[in-house]
């Protein structure tokens, strides 16, 4: 048996996400086995992250500087604006390099079932950003369930009156998956998109 103290933080590690209780004692034993450098580099960083942390006022983002270095970085292009339910959607599409723009952080989704309203989310902030002027589109990326694109709806409903371009990721199949594997919701998504070849 492992001391209480061992046995809390193999605890506090199992309690993240993709991580069980075998996977947690492993990356604690291994931490354990390299205390003097991997352990204490991993102190340092978490301390540092705690003292640092904050969200951007302008988006939403988790930074160590406010505004974060997406919004404040001048080669983005300030005319488009990706809105995404969570921080890590963020992380994710930035991460691919494909956007160029800025983004929004709502917060979350709309739920009836969970009582998330649209007072709940950064929605407001959202359109104060749009309706302040100098924004041409504004891309919905929400994910593809059905809070998400309920979510999606309200905020397009909501920026109907102002000058600027809704768009919404595409859904469907993904490359190099295979019809056998997808699931209905897919294969209708991927249906109703369909677009003509050449």
């Amino acid at each position: 048996m492992a001391s209480q103290e061992i046995e809390a933080l193999s605890g506090a590690l199992a309690r993240l996400p993709g991580l069980g209780p075998r996977s947690a004692r492993r990356a604690v034993l291994w931490l354990i086995k390299r205390r003097e450098t991997a352990l204490e580099q991993l102190l340092n960083a978490l301390r540092q992250v705690q003292e640092l942390l904050v969200e951007c006022d302008t988006c939403g983002n988790v930074d160590t500087t406010n505004p974060c270095g997406i919004c404040a970085d001048p080669r983005r292009d300030m005319r488009s604006i990706c809105v995404v339910e969570e921080v890590a959607d963020l992380w994710a599409l930035d991460r691919a390099r494909l956007f160029t723009g800025k983004y929004h952080v709502l917060g979350g989704r709309l739920s009836a079932l969970e009582g998330v309203r649209p007072e709940d989310l950064t929605i407001g902030k959202l359109l104060d950003r749009v309706s302040q002027g100098g924004v041409d589109e504004v891309v919905l990326a929400m994910n593809a369930t059905l809070e998400g694109q309920t979510t999606a709806h309200y905020i397009a409903e909501r920026l109907e009156g102002m000058t600027v371009r809704v768009t919404q990721l595409a859904h469907g199949l993904p490359v190099g998956g295979e019809l056998d594997y997808l699931d209905e919701g897919t294969l209708a998504q991927a249906l109703r998109a369909r677009r003509p070849v050449g």
